[in-house]
């Protein structure tokens, strides 16, 4: 079985200001031909539009009804404390 490679993303909706962090994970091996992306935990006020293997195409809803590619919007996120 693959290893999963855990990560945290900063979500900015850009028409309300909604912000939070996802926790996301992917499987971590190059052979595959997809990397069966999941987000494992959205902040508040943000849903999954679409699911998708790819962070590319995985569409997330905003409560202001905003619809955006996760990797769109999101930004690594720092070291959080």
């Amino acid at each position: 079985m693959a290893i999963r490679d855990r990560f945290s993303k900063k979500l900015n909706c850009p028409q309300c200001g909604n912000a939070g962090f996802a926790e996301a994970s992917e499987i971590d091996d190059p052979k595959r031909k997809h990397p069966d992306f999941k987000v494992d935990q959205l902040p508040r006020g943000f849903g999954v539009q679409r699911a998708s293997n790819h962070q590319e195409s995985f569409m997330i809803k905003c409560e202001c009804g905003r619809k955006f590619p996760f990797r769109s919007l999101a930004e690594a996120a720092a070291e959080r404390r």
